[in-house]
């Protein structure tokens, strides 16, 4: 009886090793998602950085080509890149925390922050900013528009900066619509939350991410760029392809606003704003949720993607919490977001009931990295 339970205990563990070596065999290896990549950059071009990770475990974690041409310095995976619209997921937690600490509202409206505001916005709360159903103004077509009347006003070396917006949008006499009538991807919306940040908490917006953000989670990297203020370590600089050629473009007359696109972070330091997400360090599963619930909104047209978004994405129908886009891939549930600006393009791609999160990070614009991204997840999303 001894030799007989002994032989099914044997027959056992091989059948449960076998198991799991064919779950191993059925996830992609370290060589598969690499080849999504190799050929991409060299030691001679602008570059990117990979993370892939799986159930919380780093799978894949690599930085390719120059983090900046004029030096020749690589990119690695410390390499600080312009995050453009990643940012956005930071704007709305810290808002978040700020509703948590009941310093405001989802409900609070912008007379009650700015009493200046003009009638066409009063009432647009902070929940509408959060997912894009205000109604702002374009800030780029206001800019746009003072300038066709008094000239060259903003550039690279001059950046239009926070308030200006806010002036901007408060000498605007109507909004694109009726608030929470439509869904219409608004930067402006988010240049507010920022300022709104501030003032809720009576910190400067980079500060207050760095305090509650940043440095619980020992993101000791990332960072607010503010030109003059601080400085962005282990940075890359953006670059644009003219033929066969890259140009240093890094900075625009719009690269100085902070709740839309201001951070810059590395994939390492975006793995532990991953852990963070999956384990709720900052807020509960419970406070995280109205952040997952799509945006409802009362008019009959569809959440689509403008024109100014990456070319695979526009006019793509989609769904938006806070700081995130949520529609599903291929039936698997996702919160992700993509970043386009001045000589970066960004991406992060969280399957969370896979265990799956792919980010790609570039400081040249001629890559597609969402494209890139769900090339590495469709190698785990069969």
């Amino acid at each position: 009886m001894k030799l007989r339970g002994l032989w099914i205990g044997l027959v056992t563990g091989l059948l449960g090793l076998s198991g799991a070596s064919a779950q191993s065999q059925d996830q992609p290896t370290e060589k598969q998602i690499g080849a999504v990549f190799d050929g991409l950059a060299t030691d001679k071009t602008p570059g990117l950085a990979v993370l892939v990770k799986k159930n919380g475990n780093v799978v894949f974690e690599r930085g390719y080509g120059l983090k900046e041409l004029r030096t020749g310095s690589r990119t690695d995976t410390e390499t600080n890149f312009r995050l453009a619209s990643v940012t956005k997921q930071f704007t709305a937690m810290a808002v978040m925390l700020l509703e948590h600490d009941k310093k405001l509202s989802y409900e609070t409206t912008l007379d009650q922050i700015f009493p200046e505001f003009p009638a066409y916005g009063k009432k647009i709360t902070v929940r509408q900013l959060l997912n894009h159903t205000g109604g702002l103004p374009d800030y780029e077509d206001l800019m746009d528009a003072k300038e066709k009347e008094k000239g060259q006003i903003w550039s690279a070396e001059k950046q239009i900066q926070d308030a200006e917006v806010l002036q901007l949008l408060e000498k605007a006499t109507k909004g694109k619509f009726e608030p929470g009538t439509k869904w219409d991807y608004s930067n402006s919306g988010y240049v507010v939350l920022g300022l709104i940040v501030a003032k809720a908490s009576g910190k400067p917006y980079g500060e207050l991410l760095r305090e509650r953000i940043f440095a619980p989670m020992k993101m000791a990297d990332t960072i607010v760029y503010q030109k003059g203020k601080n400085t962005v370590p282990n940075r890359a600089y953006g670059h644009s392809k003219d033929k066969e050629i890259f140009k240093e473009t890094d900075q625009s007359s719009t690269s100085a606003t902070l709740g839309d696109g201001g951070v810059y972070s590395s994939v390492d330091d975006l793995s532990k704003w991953d852990d963070a997400l999956r384990n709720h360090t900052l807020l509960s599963e419970e406070e995280m949720k109205p952040a997952l619930a799509p945006a409802k909104f009362g008019g009959a047209d569809n959440a689509v993607l403008p024109d100014d978004a990456p070319a695979g994405l526009r006019g793509v129908p989609v769904e938006y919490g806070f700081g995130w886009f949520l529609d599903p891939y291929k039936g698997h549930e996702r919160m992700w977001h993509y970043g386009d600006t001045m000589g970066f393009k960004t991406a992060i791609q969280r399957f969370t009931k896979d265990g799956l999160t792919v980010i790609v990070l570039c400081n040249r614009t001629d890559l597609d990295p969402g494209t890139l991204a769900m090339r590495v997840a469709d190698l785990y999303l069969k």
